[in-house]
């Protein structure tokens, strides 16, 4: 039976995806959290196979908590089902240790697949997320702007290209606006602009925000 934990702050997902896994016989929900903290306290104490984990909860990116996990040396396998794109956030949560990403679009059967699959200590790469890294394979003799940002950096760029405020993302991020005045300065730094409003520009050309 393949125990898993579900950290998702959307009620009505967790339940469709609790009918998902509950249609397998071998598949079993051992815990569920509306939150990234949630989701720490119960692997700490929860035995599991398989972590399902939203990569936008309301108090941490999921790539901080597969951080935290890490630190915590809880080796339980995440798996990432985003309503995000591959493109936004795919390549970044498996470089950074993430057992597989599938976006909120994915069918009944490629969740199950790919729950099976990470369960059995292997990496799950969607058909359409291995045809981006073949391209970008292709294309990667120079990194993108955006590539040369920190995992914080990025998710503060994405903030950024929605026009949010320096303010908004703090609060949003649970830091100091000076924090978030810092994180831009680099942003600019690193992509080579000169403004939000380039930031802005980027982000929607790229495809990098909703």
């Amino acid at each position: 039976m393949i125990r898993i934990l579900l950290a998702d702050d959307h009620t009505i997902v967790r339940e469709g995806l609790k009918q998902i896994i509950s249609s397998s016989d071998n598949m079993t929900i051992v815990g569920e959290a509306p939150t990234g903290r949630d989701l720490i306290d119960l692997a700490r104490k929860t035995v599991c196979d398989v972590i399902l984990l939203d990569i936008s909860l309301p108090d941490m990116v999921g790539i901080d908590v597969l951080n935290q996990l890490s630190i915590e040396k809880i080796r339980t396998p995440v798996l990432f089902l985003s309503m995000h794109p591959e493109e936004q956030y795919g390549f970044r949560a498996l470089e950074a240790g993430a057992a597989g990403y599938l976006t909120k679009g994915a069918d009944r059967e490629e969740i199950i697949k790919a729950i099976v699959k990470v369960a059995g200590g292997g990496k799950y790469i969607s058909p359409s997320m291995a045809e981006l890294m073949a391209y970008h394979m292709d294309q990667n003799s120079q990194k993108s702007p955006h590539q040369r940002l920190s995992n914080r950096e990025f998710e503060v760029m994405r903030y950024l290209g929605v026009g949010k405020s320096t303010s908004e993302i703090a609060t949003h991020l649970n830091v100091s606006v000076k924090t978030v005045s810092t994180y831009r300065s680099r942003i600019l730094d690193k992509m080579k602009m000169k403004n939000t409003a380039q930031v802005m520009s980027y982000a929607i050309k790229e495809g990098l925000v909703d």
